[in-house]
């Protein structure tokens, strides 16, 4: 039940070995990488209390030892302080041009600890271990590393390739329901925005993959991983297809922005309701069937998932501030909003020609 995605990007190859006990191997993965029998690993409090005793142990079997930084959970640890930290903690340790630094986490561990490999001596190798399902089929491929700022997401970073990517799946059982559904919302993206035949499975095994299915779990995440890095391959700093994997990503960002980048609304539960509106809004403009949308939100319902505005705990901004906060998005060109649309499930599309009186009315109507 293992399966193997590589990116085969020129110079900079790495694989992404995905399936059960991966943590347990760790060391026979990643020691062919190491010039000393030593790494150094950052991750978070709740991740590191389940999975880094199984890190060192499968390290330990190929005589790797490790030294760990642990950082507090959530989002806002995407920011220059913690940043700061892990750099001054790595120099520290006196990490080299030719070690690896692993980052143990979900997507914020990814990005942040991506981004101190980054600019630490002007780039060290580092092997990403995603923990959730949302890091394993997105945030840990493709090389978009980064923190947060006052201003939005994501807007301070570098593109840094991992050496490797170990998806675990066993990992992904001790998921909370509500983690698992906020991956999915990124799974399932793949489907809406370049292959109708994934999200049609996804229609008929999506219920039992969530129940806990290991072959259908390890399935969805090749599936999606594959999508990303063959896109990633064509167009790997985001100048032009690979704006595609932004499908729902505006309206997300936005949402984020608005509930502070907290517990109220988790990345994931964002990019859902954004495909959602997405969906809506290329209906409205004549795009694709109306059918299309209703479909996206089916699915997502039956899922358990968040799909409107209304289904955010709490008050959120009016229409107009909203469409403020996309203005912030990285996805800004020439003070245009750009925006990924559709014809059709599974055929995606970026333009920067859509009328903000169309956005209102989706947001208003949403909410």
């Amino acid at each position: 039940m293992r399966e193997t995605v590589h990116v085969g990007l020129p110079g900079r190859e790495y694989d992404i070995q995905i399936g059960p006990g991966l943590l347990r191997e760790a060391g026979d993965h990643i020691g062919p990488l190491l010039r000393r029998s030593r790494v150094v690993v950052i991750s978070d409090e709740n991740v590191a209390a389940l999975h880094l005793d199984t890190l060192r142990s499968g390290l330990a079997s190929q005589n790797i030892t490790l030294e760990a930084l642990t950082l507090p959970p959530g989002e806002g640890t995407k920011c220059w302080e913690q940043l700061q930290r892990c750099v001054g903690w790595l120099l520290d340790q006196q990490v080299e041009r030719g070690d690896v630094v692993i980052a143990l986490g979900g997507g914020v561990i990814g990005d942040l600890v991506g981004f101190a490999a980054a600019i630490l001596r002007r780039g060290v190798r580092f092997v990403q271990v995603p923990t959730s399902l949302l890091a394993q089929v997105d945030s840990s491929v493709g090389g978009k590393t980064g923190i947060n700022a006052a201003q939005g997401k994501n807007l301070i970073g570098a593109f840094h390739q991992p050496s490797l990517v170990l998806a675990d799946t066993d990992v992904l059982e001790t998921l909370t329901p509500r983690d698992f559904l906020a991956g999915y919302g990124e799974v399932v993206k793949y489907g809406m925005l370049g292959d109708a035949a994934f999200f049609d499975w996804l229609e008929g095994q999506g219920p039992k993959l969530a129940a806990g299915d290991m072959a259908l779990r390890v399935e969805a995440v090749r599936r999606s991983v594959q999508m990303k890095a063959d896109i990633v391959m064509r167009d790997e700093t985001e100048q032009g297809e690979r704006a595609l994997l932004n499908l729902g990503h505006t309206f997300c960002h936005a949402l984020e922005a608005a509930t502070g980048y907290g517990d109220r609304l988790m990345h994931g539960e964002g990019v859902a309701i954004g495909c959602a509106l997405a969906f809506e809004l290329s209906a409205r403009l004549g795009l694709c069937s109306q059918e299309d949308p209703s479909r996206v939100r089916a699915h997502l319902r039956d899922m358990g998932m968040k799909v409107d505005l209304r289904d955010i705990d709490g008050d959120l901004p009016d229409a107009e501030t909203l469409l403020g906060l996309m203005g912030q998005d990285k996805k800004v060109v020439d003070g245009k909003l750009r925006f990924v649309l559709a014809r059709g499930i599974g055929e995606a599309f970026v333009t920067g020609d859509v009328p903000a009186d169309k956005v209102l009315a989706v947001l208003r109507d949403a909410a």
